[in-house]
């Protein structure tokens, strides 16, 4: 093409992400335009684009520019810090856009900041997108899992950039329109709940393995890899195995012991429990994970407690248990209970969807979902293929806890999970994840629980009333009066 020819899309915001997506984007054939407010960073993927290609790809130094260089109607990708910086780029770009063009912002957006941006550029007659990006940077470059949501005018536009861009898997490119508003965004921010979780059963996983199994990292290695091979085939253990093969470059010994035990966050997981709560949605796996996290980062309250309960008498039960392990038991138990775990994590993560979805009218398509979320994207796994069927056999399944599939597969899973679960609480292990999710299966399979008393107690003190197993209708009872007549008479 010649050096005037317009692009075919543009790109504003060059960290690592949006030069990825660029790149990637040019890679497929479609010349694009890129901007940043830092020039240097533009110079940067010019020369990305020169020496990983050469892709068709164009550099602009000013917003007008950057917009004038797009055919139309114009899509523009907009990728920065989500909050007030997509605003202002809102703002610096629509003073040259003109009606019927699209903004598609690819961050991990507050989907009702995507809501109301929505209507602020309607009113200019410009259509917008919050797209969802789950992948990283390496998923930027070579696929990522796009949940793009909002106008659908706007999807069909690029639609056919989306499907070439997004990774590939066995039955269709990851990506699909997810629905109106701001659903693409709700579905990346419960994508990253799951993900929570799914990380936070794997540090378990390694944690018991570890210290009442006593396995070396390069044991451990070796099992991530094997498990990595059968029913947990899945980005997150993969990498897990490769982590524990990494020497320190400094020291002696592995890098991942030389790892600070704080773990960091973005926010989506705390937006994840936060939205589960507003919907009376139970995410305890999830909720678990987020704790876990808040808890990581108390290192030296963690270190004080320690000494402090040490010298108040609290002795370390570990090296009992360990004793009297079966290693060969003990790893088979752990990949069973991490299995078991991960099917309550994701039915807490798709309920908390099937919530949202009825609130707003999404009428999203969870199966589908499922197929978009198993390449690309960081929970990417085969176990999701079996989500999707899971969805399509039932697609108004209420959970994946009583899909006839994984309803056996639990029932087959829940001795081992139980004994994994006891063991580290023997130990003094914490498990809260599995803990959590063996919790939350309890509880949802029993006909009935012991909310009956709570209600009691409610109706007691407050009046609440409560309804009867026996007959229909909202009763009262004067609690404390009966019980005291009761005791009265017991005595006279």
């Amino acid at each position: 093409m010649e050096a005037s020819s317009l692009s075919r899309i543009g790109l504003a915001g060059l960290a690592v992400m949006g030069q990825n997506l660029a790149l990637n984007i040019a890679e497929k054939g479609f010349p694009i335009s890129v901007y940043n407010r830092t020039a240097s960073k533009v110079d940067e993927t010019l020369s990305r684009a020169q020496s990983e290609g050469p892709f068709y790809l164009t550099g602009q130094y000013s917003p007008r520019d950057f917009v004038l260089s797009i055919q139309r109607p114009r899509s523009i990708i907009i990728l920065v810090k989500a909050g007030n910086p997509v605003d202002q780029t809102i703002s610096a770009l629509t003073e040259f856009m003109e009606p019927g063009d699209t903004i598609i912002d690819g961050g991990n957006e507050w989907y009702q900041n995507t809501e109301r941006r929505i209507q602020q550029v309607a009113d200019k007659g410009i259509l917008y997108l919050g797209m969802g990006v789950s992948g990283g940077e390496e998923g930027a470059r070579n696929g990522p899992s796009l949940m793009p949501g909002g106008s659908f005018e706007a999807y069909k536009n690029i639609e056919s950039i989306l499907k070439s861009v997004a990774a590939q898997v066995d039955d269709g490119p990851c990506v699909t329109y997810i629905g109106e508003g701001g659903s693409g965004n709700f579905v990346k921010m419960v994508h990253n709940g799951i993900e929570y979780g799914d990380m936070q059963l794997i540090s378990e996983a390694y944690d018991v393995l570890k210290n009442v199994g006593g396995l070396s990292n390069s044991e451990l290695a070796e099992i991530f890899g094997e498990w990595n091979r059968g029913e947990l085939e899945s980005f997150l253990v993969e990498i897990t195995s490769d982590i524990f093969k990494v020497k320190d470059s400094l020291v002696d010994g592995d890098l991942v012991d030389k790892i600070l035990d704080k773990t960091g966050m973005k926010g989506t997981g705390k937006w994840t429990v936060q939205q589960a709560a507003e919907l009376s949605v139970a995410a305890p796996t999830i909720a678990a994970s987020l704790d876990c996290r808040y808890l990581s980062g108390l290192k030296e309250e963690r270190e004080s407690a320690a000494e402090i309960l040490k010298e108040a008498g609290l002795e370390e039960e570990v090296g009992s248990v360990k004793s009297g392990v079966d290693k060969k038991r003990l790893i088979d138990d752990v990949r069973k209970a991490l299995y078991a775990s991960k099917i309550c994590s994701y039915a807490q993560g798709m309920n908390l969807l099937r919530a949202k979805s009825v609130e707003k009218g999404w009428d999203l398509n969870f199966g589908e979902l499922a197929r978009i979320w198993k390449g690309g994207c960081i929970i990417r796994a085969v176990f999701l293929d079996r989500i999707k069927k899971a969805y399509q056999r039932n697609p108004n399944l209420a959970s994946l806890v009583v899909d006839p599939e994984f309803a056996r597969e639990m029932v087959q899973r829940q001795a081992a999970w139980r004994r994994v679960v006891g063991l580290a609480i023997s130990a003094g292990i914490s498990t809260p994840g599995m803990c959590a999710s063996l919790a939350y299966f309890d509880t949802y399979r029993r006909a009935r629980l012991p909310a009956n008393l709570v209600q009691a107690q409610r109706d007691l003190f407050g009046a609440h009333t409560y309804e009867r197993t026996d007959r229909p209708g909202a009763f009262h009872t004067e609690w404390t009066k009966l019980a005291r007549k009761s005791s009265a008479g017991t005595f006279s």
